[in-house]
């Protein structure tokens, strides 16, 4: 037997209702006059009643058909204006656009951002979470991320945000007078190196090279390990010892003099931020009027 769908036949309803008259209403539904019949008059049968007066010159609604029409119009008129709002937001930047982004982006990105996307945009919401943890990017409801290409999934869309950077080993210029920069890679065992434990894996991170047109890693050997990147880079300027970062990370101390670089030459290649999001995501308008704003401010 077949289920019967309770809203079937209302649309034709509600539209001989408005015309009184099947053959317009038929036209408005772009239907046949004899579909939309044939649909009224199962709603009456599924009902018991009749809902028209008919005649070969007019229709009319009976009372039951009236009182019909006094409570199902205004639900379909909630439903049509549902409707059109879905609409229009697809087409205008609405609701709340959430992100998660990597603390390095704050100073870099979502500082100098964000006062001009409030200003283009004053009724959008951002929900904004810091975190280096980004692997639950898509059941967490995220609409978009910011975080270092390197670590991105190949099945996302990113956007640079930044301009390239390079990894390297950084010392302060006391550490080095005193202990001397490494050379090459092999001359860092006879150095003290601060290890990084990364927050989101648990894992000692290893330091990355290209030797020869090949990528090597070594895990550093040393006494601290630290799980913060600011941390591990106010060790570095007191000279406690070297570490493995971006030029980027360290600009502030690059510029300040308190950090120089070493095996500049070995570094595995341009890094950057970047803006990532899904493909589902990216026909999103607030996550279009996100990315115009970048594409204004940010310097890359």
């Amino acid at each position: 037997m077949r289920k019967t769908d309770s809203f079937d036949g209302l649309a034709e309803f509600l539209a001989i209702a408005k015309r009184l008259s099947v053959r317009k209403a038929a036209l408005d539904l772009g239907m046949t006059p004899g579909a939309v019949s044939l649909a009224l008059q199962r709603l009456e049968q599924r009902l018991g009643v009749l809902l028209f007066h008919r005649t070969t010159r007019k229709m009319s609604l009976t009372e039951s058909g009236q009182q019909l029409l006094e409570r199902i119009q205004p639900a379909a008129q909630a439903i049509t204006s549902s409707f059109e709002d879905i609409a229009q937001s697809s087409q205008k930047p609405s609701g709340t656009l959430k992100l998660i982004v990597e603390r390095l982006a704050i100073p870099h990105v979502i500082e100098p951002l964000l006062p001009a996307f409030r200003q283009a945009w004053p009724n959008l919401n951002i929900d904004i979470t810091v975190s280096n943890r980004h692997g639950n990017f898509i059941s967490e409801g995220y609409d978009a991320g910011i975080m270092i290409g390197s670590y991105i999934e190949q099945d996302m869309i990113a956007i640079r945000l930044s301009p390239p950077f390079k990894w390297a080993v950084f010392g302060s210029p006391e550490y080095f007078s005193k202990h001397g920069k490494p050379h090459v890679t092999s001359d860092l065992a006879q150095h003290e190196c601060i290890r990084f434990r990364r927050p989101e894996k648990g894992d000692i991170y290893r330091w990355e090279f290209i030797n020869n047109k090949e990528l090597i890693r070594i895990e550093p050997t040393g006494l601290i390990t630290v799980n913060d990147g600011e941390l591990m880079r106010s060790l570095a300027v007191k000279g406690v010892g070297l570490i493995y970062s971006s030029t980027f990370h360290t600009s502030r101390e690059l510029a300040n003099g308190t950090l120089d670089a070493a095996l500049l030459d070995f570094s595995p290649g341009h890094d950057g931020l970047f803006l990532y999001f899904s493909k589902a995501s990216r026909n999103q308008p607030k996550l279009r009027a996100f990315i115009d704003v970048c594409s204004k401010i940010i310097k890359k």
